[in-house]
């Protein structure tokens, strides 16, 4: 990572011109006959795809969250509900929510930043910059750019996914494929949200529920496999308007009921595709860090899959819904109260709007 883009470049130029017969060199060599032609081109087509040797780990997990935490009180009788009745409904007892003069970039840097010092990985060394998102601060620039300038990672390109809910998982995927293609060496990925922004304060059926916040991971590369299976991601147009903010009001809008039986259905499936993909069982999962929509989606999943409620990750309680930034939030939450730890095995899922929805199985840390 030390040597500069410049010095790489003529490193390659270099290499490359001692790799190519001299015009001599070339009117001595025989053109080869069609059998041998015909031999190449079959040993070409029947030759193995190679990997490139290269896995991607989880280094590190960093998180951002606005330091105001609004209490159910201040929603309550807002909406004319009991404090009791929000958590019954949400599982949520409170949540952080950004100030006006506050920029959902901020956080996303402060995040990423906490990761990569975790890591202990300089920003230069940061190959790409990926921000998972709905609410950027501007509908241009895309939040990436101004993390990846902030933090300092000059050289890195950067561009946000939307993916709603799934885009931390989105992001996940992509950054992953980077990696073990040889593309990239470091990728720092972020889910961020400042969903209040986009929240009627008087709608019962999303007012209490969503948040704000961000998270990131830093991905890097490892020698041999690697510690992030088979993402496993789907979508469904036709659930379109279930969850849907229309430029013209600017307002999330969600049909509660069928977004709840959707959420369950999908999650659970996926669940069990991703276990397959990775080849393990339900049993050799040490940890499930689903996306926190909402205490009852991640109870019922818990309960159509069979497991303990220990083994899965319910952190909605003092974070809300803050959409992409769930994911990582929660991650950052386990590994505080002792429940993630290196070499566990995590199944990671998500559901939003889209539809869209995903989930695979990672091997916690980089050792």
């Amino acid at each position: 990572m030390a040597a500069t883009a410049e010095t790489q470049d003529r490193a390659y130029e270099h290499t490359a011109r001692e790799r190519q017969p001299s015009s001599e060199q070339r009117e001595r060599q025989p053109a080869p006959s069609p059998s041998e032609q015909r031999s190449t081109r079959e040993e070409r087509e029947q030759a193995p795809v190679v990997s490139t040797g290269v896995g991607t780990v989880v280094a590190s997990v960093g998180v951002g969250v606005p330091s105001t935490i609004v209490p159910n009180a201040e929603i309550s009788g807002r909406l004319g509900v009991q404090e009791d009745w929000i958590v019954r409904r949400t599982g949520i007892r409170s949540r952080h929510i950004a100030q006006p003069q506050e920029r959902l970039a901020t956080h996303a840097t402060d995040a990423a930043r906490r990761a990569l010092d975790r890591a202990g990985i300089a920003p230069a060394e940061v190959d790409m910059v990926l921000v998972a998102t709905t609410t950027s601060d501007e509908i241009l620039p895309n939040a990436a750019p101004l993390v990846a300038h902030a933090l300092g990672a000059a050289r890195a390109g950067a561009f946000d996914i939307g993916a709603a809910c799934t885009g931390f998982l989105s992001a996940l995927q992509v950054g992953a494929s980077q990696v073990e293609s040889g593309r990239a060496r470091c990728v720092v990925v972020v889910g961020a949200d400042f969903m209040s922004r986009i929240t009627d304060p008087g709608d019962r059926s999303t007012a209490a529920v969503f948040a704000d916040g961000a998270g990131a991971v830093v991905l890097c590369a490892t020698a041999g496999s690697g510690r992030i299976g088979p993402v496993v991601l789907g979508a469904d147009g036709a659930g379109a308007d279930y969850i849907l903010v229309e430029r013209k009001e600017e307002l999330i809008r969600m049909r509660g009921h069928e977004t709840f039986r959707e959420a369950v259905a999908r999650l659970s499936l996926v669940t069990l595709q991703a276990l397959h993909a990775a080849d393990v069982g339900l049993e050799q999962i040490d940890l499930f860090v689903y996306h926190q929509a909402n205490g009852r989606i991640l109870a019922a999943v818990g309960e159509r899959l069979d497991l303990s409620s220990e083994r899965v990750v319910d952190c909605i309680g003092e974070y809300g819904n803050t959409s992409a930034a769930t994911l990582p939030l929660a991650l950052a939450f386990s590994e505080r109260e002792g429940r993630l730890n290196a070499g566990d095995r995590v199944l990671l899922g998500a559901f939003g709007a889209g539809f869209t929805w995903g989930a695979t199985v990672i091997e916690w840390g980089a050792q």
